[in-house]
């Protein structure tokens, strides 16, 4: 009956002894959810203001919003009495363990968040990286996907895209369209030229300024190869290009102005 009687009242001292602070650390858990519910929203509003990608954005206010929780436990939790040191050893060891385990994906993740930082690229460019060419239909933390002109969907780990170089092919308004035109070393140079020149003249889609360049570029092994260099909006890129390459082989035909291919001689010497 005694021990009884100890054990009892041992147990009444522990609760007057730990009550007063569950009470506490229940109020101050209360109360800190309250100041991270605010903190994180005006994270997230302020987020909505700056130029942030939205995805970011929301990733960037959960983590924000896990990382406080995790402090107020080990907060509430040293408020009992309890040795933190050994949780956070253990939090610790469980976090190493997990980026082991997950290194590829937080290699993506850490591409993915360079990516939307510093916008290489947006959704709608036509980029290439990574190997692969295509139209940008999303960006996520972890993936990037394309759309290829053939109407393919290739999706690329964002690490591999943020570590690799990447050509944006929208970026500017304007791009240069590059043709090498070769007419034989019988054929008349300025004539050939005036025929190139009259067919980018005609096209309403070549601009003005910068003015298109015609020069012989080179003194090829069967071809003089005359350089075209004419600057469209970056809509009309490909437009251009076919429809300027068809014009001038036509025009050239035309003109009688030869355009030489690979041809091989053969000699036969008959021993008397």
């Amino acid at each position: 009956m005694d021990k009884l009687t100890q054990y009892a009242d041992q147990g009444i001292d522990l609760l007057i002894f730990y009550i007063p602070k569950i009470v506490t650390a229940i109020l101050v858990l209360i109360i800190g959810l309250w100041i991270v519910s605010m903190i994180v929203k005006g994270f997230n509003k302020a987020s909505e203001k700056s130029s942030m990608d939205p995805s970011l954005q929301k990733f960037l206010g959960s983590l924000f919003s896990m990382a406080l929780k995790v402090m107020l436990l080990i907060s509430v939790i040293s408020m009992l009495g309890i040795e933190t040191t050994s949780f956070v050893a253990v939090l610790g060891a469980a976090g190493l363990a997990v980026g082991f385990a997950l290194q590829g994906s937080l290699g993506n993740f850490a591409g993915g968040v360079l990516i939307l930082i510093f916008k290489p690229f947006k959704v709608g460019d036509f980029i290439e990286g990574a190997g692969h060419m295509g139209t940008v239909s999303s960006i996520e933390v972890l993936a990037t996907t394309l759309k290829t002109p053939d109407n393919k969907t290739i999706i690329i780990p964002n690490g591999a895209l943020s570590g690799s170089s990447i050509t944006n092919f929208s970026t500017e308004a304007k791009r240069r369209v590059d043709f090498v035109f070769g007419i034989g070393y019988g054929d008349d140079m300025k004539k050939a030229k005036k025929i190139i020149e009259d067919v980018v003249n005609a096209d309403s889609r070549v601009l003005k300024d910068p003015a298109p360049f015609i020069a012989i570029g080179n003194l090829g092994d069967s071809a003089v190869d005359i350089t075209t260099r004419v600057w469209v909006n970056a809509a009309d890129y490909w437009g251009v290009y076919f429809d300027t390459t068809e014009a001038v082989k036509a025009a050239f035909d035309a003109q009688q102005i030869s355009i030489p291919f690979p041809q091989m001689d053969i000699h036969n010497y008959k021993e008397n």
